[in-house]
């Protein structure tokens, strides 16, 4: 199955939606089928799961950047960096390499154990 990921104002994912391998043989055609479908004129760009089209699966939020041709979720915190390489956010310090559980605090921008 091929996923299309459908582009409101300022490039953010509105919608996603599934369409079969046999209607959506190109992505053009996928995009036919899905603005014929809905009577629409909309923008869409396929996205998938593994990640080998556009770099991450699309979700409901993320933003569609056309200079990297990649989906790129909403920043978690203020102080998280972009992988220009994966367009991931990352966290400033690295997660810790231990049996712990972790989460990230914004104010002090350290991993705190989880208790």
């Amino acid at each position: 199955m091929a996923h299309f990921a459908k582009l409101g104002t300022g490039n953010i994912i509105t919608t996603v939606e599934v369409v079969h391998n046999d209607i959506a043989t190109t992505e053009q055609a996928g995009v036919d089928f899905l603005n014929n479908l809905y009577s629409s004129r909309d923008v869409w760009k396929q996205t998938s799961y593994n990640g080998t089209i556009r770099k991450n699966f699309a979700g409901i939020g993320y933003t569609y950047d056309e200079d990297r041709d990649a989906f790129i979720a909403p920043k978690p915190y203020e102080s998280w960096i972009l992988n220009e390489t994966t367009c991931r956010w990352e966290a400033p310090v690295a997660y810790p390499d231990d049996s712990q559980s972790y989460n990230w605090n914004e104010e002090t921008t350290t991993w705190d154990i989880v208790e």
